[in-house]
């Protein structure tokens, strides 16, 4: 394997032999320099690789040491490379002028056409909310992420493979590991009452590829697809992406509103979306007659329902009310649940519990595309769950988000008075939703406030109509009380500011 050294080598031997009189013109430390730095601009060096030192190259290319500390000290000054104390020099993340742009190199070459389904998804992209934010305050979707027990998960990790056995190596089945599915069996028959088979258990890295999938399963590109008004950007994008015939059903106090289904504007819809638990962004939960009514219209009108169980660990821990999954007598309903939003993102892992007639379709999708969670997060997951470890967490995550809600709150009606109003609701939610200020767009706030390390998502995006309501979905739980504070008073500054522009 060729290594940045020999790279530089190569190309600086090429120089010598064709050395034209420009170059020949140049100071020696200025012809090394111009090679590596066109090296960094044509990716023959990418960004973040190490330079070798200084004395390694002088020994290469038979210069002395000076002359590479020239070009270095180069380099440095016009920004190419950084230093750093015992790590050496790094290609630093600089575009040049010289390197050629995606579009230019699409009518260069003349690439086909994207499909129309490429063209679709990309379209619809920004409708995703960003998951690289570096700041967390205050970005919702996030638990607290400080109080999750990184030394049970290494303890379990570290388990794992003391005794792993290279037969375990290999390919593990697209829908999950045996394991992991019969512990969510059970898990889900103590937490939500719901009785299924082991076997109907898919796992998945998250809700958005469960959506991902069961779009592709069911829908074909024009048939028709409810989703609540508002819901999650994520929902409205994969659907977009699909090229789904989109209707939309409000909400009120008892959750989504079946009666709107049988309007007669509302064409059947083949599927059919909701969030009951803790409906996302208004943190509405739908009452056991809502669900029975949606059921008996699913059970008339033969849509399948998913049920997105947003939050339910946190919002249904006291107060009971049955999955529609754990209430269907027909195997209509597909229920999503996630673990990124309850213990950390980065874990990657989620699950679907699909009707039997689904399961072939479900798993050639998978086998045709991610193949499978890594067994090793299945294993140390299942293990954590059959520990209590999971439940003991759910604990912690509901204490510490009412004593940071109550914080956050407090110090946010304090800051912002009349003119920022946090709308009440009686679900507990790992979220909260401001209203902003007639004339102000969501939008265009969110975009300032994230110049200054501050993480908001809008509430206009979350619906399909013109003219959507405008407001500031916050998260409040990943950021440690003395911090929460601290930030509030610079969103309050941002927005005097924002108003004043």
């Amino acid at each position: 394997m060729e290594d940045i050294l020999s790279r530089i080598y190569v190309a600086y031997q090429e120089m010598q032999r064709n050395k034209t009189l420009k170059q020949e013109q140049l100071g020696l430390y200025q012809q090394i320099h111009n090679l590596i730095k066109n090296a960094i601009v044509n990716n023959e060096i990418p960004e973040g690789s190490t330079l070798p030192s200084t004395r390694l190259l002088a020994a290469k290319l038979h210069v002395s040491r000076s002359t590479v500390l020239k070009s270095y000290e180069l380099l440095l000054i016009e920004n190419w490379i950084e230093s750093a104390i015992g790590s050496g020099h790094r290609v630093k993340a600089v575009l040049s002028e010289n390197q050629p742009s995606k579009i230019q190199n699409c009518d260069k070459f003349g690439y086909p056409d994207l499909s129309e389904v490429g063209k679709s998804f990309q379209r619809n992209v920004s409708l995703i909310n960003s998951t690289d934010d570096k700041d967390i305050a205050f970005r919702p979707g996030l638990p607290p992420l400080d109080i999750f027990n990184v030394n049970q998960w290494k303890n379990l990790s570290n388990l794992y493979w003391r005794h792993i056995k290279s037969s375990a190596l290999t390919y593990s089945g697209s829908s999950g590991t045996d394991q992991l599915k019969k512990t969510l069996a059970s898990y889900l028959n103590f937490s939500r009452n719901i009785k299924c088979d082991p076997r109907q258990i898919i796992i998945v890295s998250g809700s958005l590829q469960s959506l991902y999938i069961i779009g592709n399963v069911l829908l074909n590109p024009g048939d028709y697809m409810t989703f609540e008004n508002p819901t999650f950007p994520n929902v409205i994008s994969i659907f977009k992406g699909l090229r789904s015939n989109i209707q939309t059903v409000s909400i009120d106090q008892e959750g989504l509103k079946v009666s709107e289904l049988t309007q007669p504007g509302h064409i059947q819809s083949k599927l059919i979306h909701t969030v009951p638990s803790c409906h996302y962004p208004t943190g509405v939960r739908m009452s056991l007659n809502r669900r029975l009514e949606l059921l008996k219209w699913a059970n008339e009108h033969k849509t399948i329902i998913i049920e997105n169980d947003y939050e339910h660990e946190v919002n249904n821990y006291k107060d009971f009310i049955p999955s529609l999954f754990s209430l269907d007598t027909e195997q209509r309903t597909i229920f999503f649940g996630t673990f990124n939003r309850l213990l950390h993102p980065s874990i990657r892992v989620g699950y679907m519990v699909v009707p039997f007639y689904l399961l072939d379709a479900v798993e050639a999708l998978l086998n045709h595309s991610h193949r499978f969670v890594p067994s090793s997060i299945q294993v140390v997951l299942s293990q954590f769950i059959e520990k209590n470890y999971l439940y003991n967490h759910v604990k912690n995550v509901i204490e510490i988000a009412e004593e940071r809600k109550k914080l956050f709150c407090d110090t946010f009606e304090e800051s912002f008075g009349e003119s920022l109003l946090l709308r009440p609701s009686p679900i507990r939610s790992l979220h909260v939703l401001a209203e902003v200020s007639p004339g102000l767009k969501d939008k265009d706030m969110v975009k300032y406030f994230a110049k200054h390390n501050i993480v908001a998502h809008t509430y206009s995006k979350c619906f399909v109509t013109e003219n959507p309501p405008q407001g500031l979905i916050l998260g409040y739980t990943p950021v440690r009380s003395p911090i929460i504070k601290q930030k509030i008073g610079q969103m309050e500054k941002l927005y005097k500011e924002f108003i004043q522009k």
